[in-house]
C-alpha cells in the first residue's frame, strides 16, 4: 500500500468515525429531549396535582367560613319573622280590644246599637242562604223589634 491509499483509508476511517459520532450525538440529543419532555410532563402533573389540592383545601376552608355566616343569617331571619308575628299579634289584640270597647260604648246607645244590629244581620243575610241568630238575653227585645224590618228590607 502506498501513501495515497493509506491516506484515503485514513480519510475513510475519519469520515466513518465522524458519521458514527454524529449518529451518536443525534441519539444523545433525541434521548435528552425525550428525558426533558418526560421530566417537564412529570413537573406539570405534579404542579397540577398541587393546585388541585390547594383548590380543594381552599374550597373546604371557604365552606367552613360560609357555614357559620349562613347559620347566623338564618337565625336572624327567623328572629325577624318572630318579631313580625309578635307585632301582628299585638296589632290584632289592639284591634280586638278597640272593637270590644267600641261595642260596649255602642251597646249603651240604644239608637246606635239598633242601627248596628240591623246592619250586621243584613250583611249576614246577604252572604248566607240561611242565618242562625244568637243574642244576649238583654238584647232580646231589641233583636225582635228589628227582625221584621230587616226581613222586609232583604226580600
Amino acid at each position: 500500500m502506498n501513501d495515497a491509499d493509506v491516506s484515503r483509508q485514513i480519510q475513510q476511517m475519519v469520515r466513518f468515525i465522524g458519521l458514527e459520532a454524529e449518529e451518536k450525538a443525534n441519539e444523545i440529543r433525541v434521548s435528552a429531549e425525550e428525558e426533558s419532555n418526560i421530566e417537564k410532563l412529570r413537573l406539570v402533573e405534579a404542579e397540577k396535582k398541587k393546585i388541585k389540592q390547594d383548590y380543594e383545601r381552599y374550597g373546604k376552608t371557604r365552606k367552613s367560613n360560609i357555614q357559620p355566616n349562613l347559620n347566623a343569617a338564618r337565625i336572624e331571619v327567623l328572629q325577624a319573622q318572630d318579631d313580625v308575628v309578635k307585632a301582628q299579634d299585638d296589632v290584632v289584640k289592639a284591634m280586638k280590644d278597640s272593637a270590644s270597647e267600641e261595642l260596649v260604648r255602642v251597646s249603651n246607645d240604644k239608637k246606635a246599637y239598633k242601627t248596628l244590629l240591623k246592619s250586621l244581620i243584613s250583611m249576614l243575610s246577604l252572604r248566607e242562604p240561611a242565618v242562625l241568630l244568637r243574642w244576649r238575653e238583654i238584647d232580646h227585645k231589641v233583636v225582635e223589634s228589628i227582625l221584621d224590618e230587616v226581613i222586609k228590607r232583604l226580600y
